[in-house]
């Protein structure tokens, strides 16, 4: 996998700040300031409580350091990298009702990302040895999609279009109204600018020999059986990038991924993945004991 580049850290401090804000409420923390003595310091550790992969962590720094700039961080586990349960990804330290504060944002983050990037990572190992890679779609959280495909990365998968202005993806529905995929197409390319590709969906090998003569750049397979895509692919021969989409799982990809297809996108990657069960705990490490003024 090639190196994974951070986010900037003007994309995510906006997203935090906004996570932290919506936490804080109008008192902020009410329970750890009536319970926590304000002098009290703490040192905890987040576990990983599942194996998988870790993503997030700048975010996680982010929410403790806006909630206290005292609070320190040490990183035992490298972002992208993968951890078995019971693993310490860091160790934090400093205030102890700040730590406590900051805990569930930081902890939705790194759960929510981490989750991702897991089922990102095991798609990509199932079509290991072909050379489909697995990309995720903008079925994303509203306001988190930088995030999420940032996830996807971190599993060693890659990213489709950001928005709707990335390229032009032509849909059922587009064609239904244009009237057929020639018109759709011809519209399209009389629009836009040479920068920008056009790739379009369709179902059956009737409409992707259409697509195909009107000229595109990519065609998405869309609910194809194996065995259709398989001779989609043929068709194409290489004329245009081939994307399999729909009802991809971890037992069906490799398959999909057989038929020698480009791309295999993925909705679940970034709407309903699991997360990875990830704790602030008091460590046992007699290194990371609690300290207290």
């Amino acid at each position: 996998m090639t190196s994974l580049a951070p986010l900037p850290q003007i994309i995510m401090e906006p997203i935090v700040r906004c996570a932290l804000l919506e936490d804080l409420g109008r008192a902020g923390d009410i329970t750890s300031d009536a319970i926590i003595p304000a002098d009290c310091k703490a040192t905890l550790a987040l576990n990983a409580r599942q194996g998988g992969v870790v993503a997030g962590l700048d975010l996680v720094m982010f929410a403790f350091l806006l909630v206290d700039p005292g609070i320190s961080i040490q990183l035992r586990c490298p972002e992208g990298g993968k951890v078995s349960a019971g693993q310490t990804i860091a160790i934090v330290n400093g205030p102890a009702r700040s730590l406590l504060t900051a805990e569930r944002t930081a902890l939705n983050f790194l759960c929510k990302l981490s989750g991702i990037a897991t089922a990102t990572a095991t798609l990509v190992n199932a079509v290991r040895g072909h050379h489909a890679k697995i990309v995720c779609t903008r079925k994303t959280t509203p306001g988190l999609r930088v995030l999420e495909k940032y996830a996807v990365r971190a599993g060693g998968g890659a990213n489709h279009r950001f928005a709707l202005d990335d390229a032009v993806l032509i849909k059922d529905n587009h064609i239904a109204i244009a009237g057929d995929i020639r018109t759709a197409i011809e519209r399209a390319r009389s629009a836009i600018g040479h920068m920008v590709k056009i790739e379009v969906e369709v179902d059956r090998l009737d409409q992707l020999e259409i697509a195909l003569t009107a000229g595109v750049d990519a065609v998405l397979l869309d609910n194809m059986s194996v065995e259709d895509l398989a001779q989609a692919v043929a068709m194409v021969g290489g004329r245009a990038i081939t994307e399999a989409s729909g009802r991809v799982t971890r037992a069906s990809a490799a398959a999909i991924a057989a038929t020698g297809v480009d791309l295999i996108s993925v909705g679940w990657l970034t709407h309903s993945a699991p997360i990875l069960d990830i704790g602030l705990d008091m460590p046992a490490d007699r290194n990371c004991n609690r300290h207290l003024n």
